[in-house]
């Protein structure tokens, strides 16, 4: 009698990295030539965990380095509390838990949600990487995605016709410390959509369809990277991850010479120990130049790779890019080209990543920033503060967004001239920098209006560097007015919501007399006069 093993196939897709263009895992699919066993899985705990376990096998058979996406429904993990077969089948095949990710695919409905947790816990602690699969197109409800805090999200392509809900995830994957991935992308339209709306992963026939043996190559249409603005330390280093070419630390210089000479797309090894942390960095071309040497071969062979390492360079997966440059500048120039390995909180290694990668995306980043700075106060648009204000809603930080402007400009540029209009609006803009600490973010919207995001501690610092100072234009003294909403954690959803708490409160600032400030509270009614006098009926008339 034919089993079920005996008409399954595996095909093997690539998911690709928007930002380098290289491929940073293999999801293994199964393909039965008969019978839907998928949905015999979907019913059968046991069954989809053996399947979970036969997808491995047939990836290790293809001899990949590559991290691997094994898919396993939420309701396998809740009945079976964990996949111990799986991690049997990763540590005989050589492999380590942290490379290889679970694709928790849904349903989830009916699924107990703590007998799910629990079993994520567990499988978290033994080192494997979650990803919640399907987000978008399943039932997933937000609250218990918060909870799965997963390292990847993964939102199926329909989604890409509604951007706006694309880009809310990924200020949601942000807060979680997730990657946000996008699957079924077919057309390079959708891949568009997909890098403008912030997504850094993807998969689909665009870049590569399913097959029997694991892609070489794959396609990704030329595009500027669609990330979101980063704040000014940089974008975070989980972007730029790209797999790492481990091998345990005991392992002899003649095994890394074999892994070198059949993978030259790999440009170094990290020796790990048991627990998957790098204790020796080995360079390409240094331990090949090592070896090839007069009798090199004969010397270290046999002899442990470690002799020809160097100490590892390691961040954690939520440095940033400045950061990474920091840790290249340490140390002697002929490392300048080495793989900086990333480590997760336990110290274990999760990727590389390159000099070249980082140093393109900080001097593309820096061009984006160039061509959206004022050009007469070179400070950045409205749109650097806004991206700013939806990381803070999505950290749960409390924050506050001001508005300052100077009180009858029109009237300043009539009567003293556009040039003493202009060096005014510059030395208001270097007084807001020069007010700056910290956290602080000063953009310049056009004309005479600015915007702050300040923490709210440092909002009377930055109201006596702009309203204490006697301003003037050719001689005619000028009056500021600064408008200031103070949103606490859970307040305002997005920065729209936090714009426009400032209006009513800007048009308040406006009709006071002298130097003005009002403060108001995001969800509450009124406001508070710190700075002006209100205008009496007789002036008014």
């Amino acid at each position: 009698m034919r089993s079920w093993t005996d008409t399954l196939r595996f095909a093997f897709q690539p998911v690709v990295n928007l930002l380098t263009g290289g491929v940073a895992a293999l999801e293994i699919l199964a393909r039965p030539e008969g019978g839907d066993i998928l949905a015999e899985a979907r019913r059968d705990p046991e069954l989809d965990g053996r399947l979970a376990v036969s997808a491995l096998r047939a990836a290790v058979r293809r001899e990949t380095l590559l991290p691997l996406h094994v898919n396993v429904f939420a309701g396998t993990l809740a009945d079976l509390g964990g996949l111990q077969p799986l991690h049997d089948a990763v540590r005989e095949a050589g492999r380590m838990p942290w490379e290889v990710t679970l694709d928790v695919c849904p349903p989830y409905t009916h699924v107990p949600r703590k007998a799910l947790l629990d079993a994520l816990a567990g499988l978290r602690g033994q080192g494997f990487r979650i990803c919640a699969d399907g987000v978008g197109d399943g039932d997933a409800p937000l609250r218990l995605l918060t909870d799965l805090a997963p390292e990847l999200v993964k939102l199926d392509a329909s989604l890409l016709a509604r951007p706006a809900a694309v880009r809310a995830m990924r200020v949601l994957c942000d807060g979680m410390g997730a990657l946000l991935s996008v699957e079924g992308v077919e057309t390079e339209g959708q891949c568009a959509v997909a890098r403008a709306a912030g997504a850094q992963l993807a998969q689909g026939e665009l870049f590569a369809p399913p097959a029997r043996l694991p892609a070489a190559d794959v396609y990704v249409p030329s595009g500027s990277p669609g990330v979101l603005p980063a704040p000014r330390s940089g974008p975070p280093v989980r972007q730029f991850v790209r797999p790492a070419a481990l091998l345990p630390a005991t392992a002899s210089a003649g095994q890394v010479r074999a892994l070198l000479t059949g993978s030259p797309d790999v440009s170094g090894v990290l020796l790990v120990d048991r627990a998957g942390v790098p204790v020796r960095s080995v360079h390409r071309s240094r331990f090949l130049l090592s070896m090839s040497a007069r009798y090199g071969h004969a010397l270290y062979a046999d002899r442990p790779a470690a002799k020809l390492g160097d100490a590892p360079r390691t961040v954690g997966v939520d440095a940033t890019a400045w950061e990474v440059l920091e840790v290249v500048a340490v140390g002697g120039r002929d490392r300048t080209s080495d793989d900086v390995a990333v480590v997760d909180a336990h110290g274990r290694c999760v990727g590389v990543v390159r000099l070249a990668d980082l140093v393109r995306a900080l001097a593309e980043s820096r061009v984006e920033e160039a061509a959206g700075l004022n050009p007469l106060t070179r400070l950045p648009g409205s749109d650097a503060i806004t991206v700013e204000v939806d990381r803070r809603i999505a950290d749960g930080r409390a924050f506050a967004l001001s508005w300052l402007d100077v009180d009858r400009f029109k009237e300043v540029n009539d009567g003293a001239g556009f040039a003493a209009g202009d060096e005014l609006i510059r030395s208001v803009g270097q007084a807001l920098l020069r007010s700056a600490q910290g956290t602080t973010r000063v953009g310049h919207i056009g004309g005479d209006d600015f915007l702050v995001l300040t923490e709210p501690e440092g909002l009377d610092p930055l109201a006596a560097a702009v309203l204490d100072v006697p301003w003037s234009a050719g001689g005619l003294a000028v009056t500021l007015s600064l408008a200031t909403v103070l949103c606490a954690p859970g307040t305002v959803p997005d920065h729209r919501y936090a714009a426009a708490g400032l209006a009513p409160l800007k048009k308040a600032a406006k009709a006071l007399r002298g130097a003005s400030w009002v403060l108001g509270r995001a969800g509450a009614p009124g406001y508070e006069v710190r700075r002006g006098s209100e205008v009496s009926a007789a002036a008014a008339g």
